[in-house]
C-alpha cells in the first residue's frame, strides 16, 4: 500500500472517461472518451457500499441549480472531489469558473449551513466577491490556561471529537474546530489550551511511541479487567480494539468505574506521556490501574483511540489547522512542528521565529519557517502511465532519475550533529546510517549545515549492483556479508544557512553537483539525466527496466521542492498501458484475514497461494487486501467456505505449508473448491516469508476473478517458477520504443484517424465500439507462433525483402492501430503514434486479408472462427477485433461456415439451436475464456478447458435425453 494513507470517502469524484460507454445520469447521453466528468457517490442497492453516478460536467451543475439548499453540492473542489489532484491544470479551471459561476448564479447562495465555503484551491482564480476572513483563534489571555476550564475538560474533547465525526465534509470539520477555537464551549470565548488541544486532535502527528498493539492491549486489560483474554480477542475480530476494550470495561465487576467524567486534557496528556516511557508490562498495568477508576466507559475508549493514534474522526492536519489559519497547514509541511506552528499562528509567541533553536529560518509567504533538525514532509511522486503524460506534466523538460528500490532518508546535520528520519518521518534505526557520520562530511566539505533527501539501500561490493529492497534489516547482515549500505543523494533542501526549496530543480541538483564529492559506495549522487524528448524518455524507461531497476522518478526542471505535494512522476513497469507491464498469476484463495475499522469482522486480507504437484502439498505466494470494491466483499463473506483457526499454526491442516507469521484468522475448507483471482503487483520477489520457494508479489493487488478457471488451471509452483525466472526477461519494451518524437508536441491521448493510410475499403465508422482498454495491451507481445508454423514463417521470411522491423498489415481499434511486421510481430500498441512517412502502399488491414494470407503470421494465424448469434453485438464486435488482432480469419458468411475451425460462444452450456449455426462437425466450441488465455500467453492455448458443453435435448417422448 503505501504512499499514501486512505482518507475519508469523498461526495463526488472526477476524471476522464475511459471508455466512452458510461451514460450521463441526468441527459442520459453518453460520456464521450477522454471527456472530463464528475460523479456524485450514490447508496448501491445492491450492496452496502456506494456506487458512482457519472455526469457531464454542465449536467451536474443544473442538478445542483435545482436541488434544495441543504443537499449536497461541490463546495471545495480539494475537498470535495476524490481524483482532482489528478486533472490536469486546465481540466481543474474549467470545474473552477463553472463552480464560481454557478456560485454567482446560485438561487440559494448563502443559504447553506456550516462555515463559508473555499470553492478553489489555493492558487486557482480569486472568488469575484472576497470572504471575511474568520477570525484568527487565539487565547483571551497570556496566561497558562487553567486546566479547570470547561474548555480543557476531556468531556468537551470527547464531544468535538463526535462532531467531527458526524459531519462528512472536510469544510464542515474544519468549520466544528474553528467554532470551538474561537468560541470556546460556553460561547463566551476559547479558554482552553489550543496547542494541547490540536496534539490530541491529531495524535499521529506527535512523537509519542507507545509500542503497544491492539492484542498487547487485550492482554493488558484482560489482566486489569480479570476477563477472559479469548473472549476479548474473539470480540476484536470486529476490528475496533477500542470498542472491545470499553465493552468489557463496562461489564467488568473487579474495579470500579467513574460515573460521571471528570478528566482534564492535561491530565490525560500527562498519562499519556508517562505511559510512551514505560516498557514493563507490570509497569504499563499498574499505570493503567492509577487513572482507570476515574474513566468512563467512553473516556477509556477514547483514550485507547489515542494510543493507537486514530482517533476515528476521518480528519488530518490539513483540516484542524486550517480552523487556525490558512497558512497553517503549508507551515506545518515545511517545519513538521505542531507545536511551533499552532503558537505561531495564534499570536502566542511573537518572537517564534527568531528563536528557533540552531538554525536558521526562511519566512515563506511571511510565515512558513524551516527548522533544522525536524524533519519535513517529503515532496511525493504520482504514478506515471505513460510516455505522453510525462510530457505533458512537464512541459519544459525533466530530470528523468532512476529510481531505487530502498528506504527514502532525510538527512540533517548541524555541525557535527546529525539527524536522519524515515519517510514517514520517524527515526531512522541507527545500525542503517549511523556509520555515515563518517563519509558525509567528507562528501560535503564545506556543509556545515544541511538538509538533504536520499535514498539508502545495500550495494553488492563485487558487482557494484544494489541489492533489492528489504535487505537493509539487521538479520539479513549475515546472507550479504560482500555489501555495504550506500546513500544516492537526490536532493537538498537546506545548505549552510539558506533553504533552498524555492529554487528550481534544476538549480537544487547543481548546487550537488557543485558541492558534493562522490565517496564511492557510500555517498554518491543519484543517477539522472535531463530529458526533453519522448523518445530519449521512452528509451530510458526502457534501459532502466531491462537492468532490473524499479523505474525512474521525474521531475520538472523548474519545479521547486513542495513538502507533501505530489508533483514528481514515478515511472514502473506495472503503472505502464494499464498495467500490461506488470507480473501477475492466477492463485487460489487458500486463507484470510479479519479486517479492522470499518471492515471489522469481514474477512478483507487473502492468504493467496498455489499447488506443488511434487509434493502435492499448497505453498504460499502473497497476501492481498486491495482490488474488491466494497459489494464484491460482502459478497465473498457467504462465498468462501473457510474455516476459523485463528491464527494457530497447530490448526493448520496438512495440506498447507505455510510459515507462522503468515497463519491466517481462517484457513479454506477445501482449497479444491475455492476461487481464483488474477493477482497482479510490481514485480516478482523472493523475500522468503512465503513458501512457494520464496517466491511473491511486491505490491499485489487483485485484478481480475477468474471464474474460468479452477485449481486445476490455475499457476502451479512450476509455473510460478518460470514466470519468476523469466520476469524481466518477458516485458515488451516495443511498447515504449515505438513512440514517435512527436508524443511531445500533442499531449493527446487520443490520436487523429489515419485515413489517409487506410486501404481500399475501408470505411468511416468500421472502427466503432472497440477501445484500447478493452482488448488488452498485452496482445501487443504477439510473436510466438506454434511450432507447427514456424518452417512457413522462416519461409515467408527469407522470400520477403522487407525490413524486419517494417509495417506490412495492421488493424484499427477505434482511433489507434496495430502495426504489423511481416511475420506478424506487432510493431506498436500505444496511443498517439502516427508514421511519419504512412504504412507501405501495398499495406491493407487484417478485416481485408484473406484467411491463407494473415497464416502463420499471427498467434491465430490458421484460425477460421465463427462468432455465435447469441453473443450481444457489441460484445461480438470486440471478440471479432481480437480475433483479427491475432491473426484469425472470421467468417460470417453462410457459404463459409463449414469452414470454421473454432466456434465462440459467450456461455458454456449451448442449446441444439446454437449448435447447428455452424454445421462443421471438427469445430471446436469454446467459450470466449479461450481467447481471454490466448491473450494473456500470447500463444495459441489448449481448447479443452474451454469447451462448451450441450444442454441436454428435450422432447415430447419417454427416452433417455428427456
Amino acid at each position: 500500500m503505501s504512499d499514501d494513507n486512505a482518507e475519508v470517502e469523498k461526495p463526488f469524484a472526477v476524471e476522464r472517461a475511459k471508455t466512452g460507454r458510461a451514460k450521463c445520469k441526468k441527459c442520459k447521453c453518453p460520456i464521450d472518451k477522454d471527456t472530463v466528468r464528475i460523479a456524485k457517490l450514490m447508496a448501491n442497492p445492491f450492496g452496502d457500499g456506494k456506487m458512482k453516478a457519472w455526469h457531464h460536467v454542465d449536467c451536474i451543475f443544473d442538478i445542483f441549480a435545482k436541488q434544495r439548499a441543504t443537499t449536497k453540492r461541490i463546495e471545495a473542489p480539494a475537498e470535495d472531489i476524490s481524483g482532482w489532484d489528478e486533472l490536469g491544470d486546465d481540466d481543474q479551471k474549467v470545474i473552477v469558473e463553472k463552480l464560481q459561476e454557478f456560485e454567482d448564479n446560485a438561487p440559494f447562495k448563502g443559504k447553506r449551513h456550516g462555515s463559508p465555503a473555499e470553492v478553489q484551491p489555493p492558487n486557482k482564480i480569486p472568488k469575484k466577491t472576497p470572504i471575511k476572513k474568520p477570525p484568527t483563534p487565539q487565547s483571551t489571555s497570556n496566561e497558562k490556561p487553567s486546566p479547570s476550564s470547561p474548555d480543557n475538560s476531556f468531556r468537551e474533547f470527547r464531544r468535538i471529537c463526535a462532531d467531527i465525526a458526524n459531519v462528512p465534509a472536510y469544510t464542515d470539520k474544519t468549520a466544528v474546530v474553528r467554532k470551538m477555537f474561537t468560541k470556546g464551549a460556553d460561547g463566551g470565548g476559547f479558554k482552553g489550551d489550543i496547542v494541547l488541544w490540536c496534539k490530541m486532535l491529531l495524535p499521529m502527528a506527535g512523537r509519542r511511541i507507545y509500542n503497544l498493539q491492539s492484542k498487547q492491549l487485550i492482554k493488558l486489560f484482560a489482566r486489569i479487567l480479570r476477563q477472559d483474554e479469548e473472549q476479548m480477542l474473539e470480540d476484536l475480530e470486529q476490528g475496533d480494539v477500542a470498542d472491545t476494550i470499553s465493552t468489557f470495561f463496562e461489564s467488568s465487576t473487579a474495579i470500579q468505574r467513574g460515573t460521571k467524567s471528570l478528566l482534564t486534557l492535561q491530565e490525560v496528556n500527562q498519562f499519556l506521556e508517562q505511559l510512551a516511557k514505560m516498557t514493563r508490562e507490570e509497569d504499563q498495568v499498574s499505570h493503567f490501574l492509577s487513572m482507570i477508576d476515574r474513566c468512563t466507559a467512553n473516556d477509556l475508549k477514547t483514550i485507547i483511540r489515542l494510543i493507537k493514534h486514530d482517533l476515528r474522526i476521518n480528519c488530518g492536519p490539513k483540516h484542524i489547522l486550517k480552523a487556525i489559519d490558512a497558512n497553517a497547514y503549508r507551515a506545518y509541511q515545511v517545519s513538521n512542528n505542531l507545536e511551533a506552528v499552532v503558537l505561531r499562528f495564534t499570536r502566542k509567541d511573537p518572537d517564534a521565529e527568531a528563536s528557533t533553536s540552531g538554525a536558521s529560518s526562511s519566512s515563506l509567504k511571511g510565515k512558513i519557517v524551516l527548522s533544522l533538525m525536524t524533519p519535513v514532509l517529503p515532496m511525493l511522486a504520482e504514478a506515471c502511465t505513460s510516455v505522453e503524460m510525462a510530457m505533458k506534466k512537464c512541459p519544459h523538460g525533466m530530470l528523468a532519475e532512476v529510481k531505487y528500490d530502498g528506504e527514502r532518508v532525510q538527512i540533517h546535520k548541524r555541525g557535527h550533529e546529525f539527524k536522519y528520519f524515515s519517510r514517514a518521518l520517524k527515526p531512522v534505526v541507527p545500525h542503517k546510517v549511523s556509520h555515515f557520520q563518517d563519509y558525509i562530511p567528507k562528501a560535503f566539505p564545506d556543509g556545515d549545515d544541511l538538509i538533504l533527501d536520499s535514498e539508502i539501500l545495500l550495494i553488492d561490493m563485487k558487482t557494484g549492483q544494489p541489492l533489492p529492497f528489504g535487505t537493509l534489516g539487521v538479520h539479513k547482515k549475515a546472507q550479504f556479508k560482500d555489501a555495504k549500505v550506500c546513500i544516492f543523494v537526490f536532493d537538498c533542501m537546506y545548505y549552510n544557512g539558506e533553504v533552498l526549496m524555492n529554487k528550481t530543480m534544476r538549480e537544487r541538483r547543481e548546487i550537488l553537483n557543485k558541492r558534493m564529492t562522490v565517496i564511492p559506495n557510500r555517498v554518491v549522487l543519484s543517477e539522472v539525466e535531463e530529458v526533453n524528448d519522448s523518445r530519449d524518455l521512452a528509451g530510458m524507461i526502457a534501459k532502466v527496466l531491462k537492468m532490473g531497476l524499479e523505474g525512474l522518478v521525474l521531475k520538472d526542471v523548474n519545479s521547486t521542492y513542495e513538502p507533501g505535494k505530489r508533483h514528481w512522476l514515478k515511472v514502473k513497469k506495472d503503472y505502464l498501458f494499464d498495467g500490461a507491464m506488470a507480473d501477475s498469476a492466477d492463485l487460489v484463495v487458500l486463507g484470510a484475514w479479519y479486517g479492522t475499522g470499518s471492515k471489522g469482522g469481514m474477512m478483507s486480507v487473502f492468504l493467496m497461494g498455489c499447488h506443488d504437484k511434487t509434493r502435492d502439498k499448497w505453498v504460499t505466494v502473497t497476501k492481498v487486501h486491495g482490488g474488491h470494491d466494497d459489494a464484491t466483499l460482502t459478497r465473498l463473506q457467504d462465498e468462501l467456505d473457510m474455516i476459523k483457526i485463528g491464527k494457530d499454526q497447530d490448526l493448520v491442516p496438512n495440506w498447507l505449508i505455510v510459515n507462522k507469521p503468515m497463519v491466517p484468522d481462517l484457513i479454506a475448507r477445501d482449497p479444491k473448491k475455492q476461487p481464483v483471482w488474477e493477482i497482479t503487483g510490481a514485480e516478482f520477489t523472493n523475500q522468503g516469508v512465503h513458501t512457494a520457494e520464496g517466491i511473491s508479489i511486491r505490491f499485489p493487488r487483485v485484478t481480475r476473478i477468474r471464474d474460468d478457471k479452477d485449481w486445476a488451471t490455475a499457476t502451479s509452483l512450476d509455473e510460478l517458477r518460470q514466470l519468476f525466472k523469466k520476469s524481466s526477461d518477458s516485458i515488451d519494451f516495443s511498447l515504449l520504443l515505438s513512440n514517435k518524437p512527436d508524443t511531445k508536441k500533442t499531449g493527446n491521448k487520443r490520436t487523429k484517424k489515419l485515413d489517409n493510410y487506410c486501404a481500399k475499403g475501408v470505411k468511416d465508422g468500421g472502427n466503432e465500439g472497440t477501445t484500447v482498454n478493452e482488448i488488452k495491451p498485452d496482445v501487443g507481445i504477439i510473436g510466438d507462433v506454434k511450432k507447427k508454423s514456424a518452417e512457413d514463417c522462416e519461409e515467408f521470411k527469407e522470400n520477403d525483402t522487407r525490413s524486419s522491423d517494417e509495417a506490412f498489415f495492421y488493424a484499427f481499434l477505434n482511433d489507434d492501430y496495430i502495426e504489423f511486421t511481416a511475420d506478424g510481430r506487432p510493431l506498436n500498441w500505444i496511443e498517439g503514434r502516427k508514421p511519419t512517412k504512412g504504412l507501405p502502399p501495398d499495406a491493407k488491414p487484417l478485416s481485408e486479408k484473406r484467411p491463407g494470407e494473415v497464416a502463420s503470421r499471427g498467434v491465430l494465424g490458421r484460425v477460421r472462427a465463427g462468432i455465435s448469434k447469441s453473443v450481444p453485438a457489441k460484445r461480438r464486435r470486440i471478440l471479432e477485433r481480437t480475433l483479427k488482432t491475432l491473426g484469425a480469419a472470421v467468417l460470417e458468411d453462410v457459404a463459409s461456415r463449414c469452414e470454421v475451425t473454432h466456434v465462440i460462444y459467450d456461455k458454456m452450456e449451448i442449446d441444439e439451436g446454437e449448435l447447428r449455426e455452424y454445421p462443421g462437425p471438427s469445430a471446436h466450441r469454446v467459450n470466449e475464456s479461450w481467447i481471454e488465455s490466448v491473450v494473456s500467453s500470447c500463444r495459441n492455448q489448449d481448447e479443452l478447458p474451454h469447451v462448451v458443453t450441450l444442454l441436454p435435448i428435450r422432447c415430447d417422448c419417454s427416452c433417455t435425453y428427456h
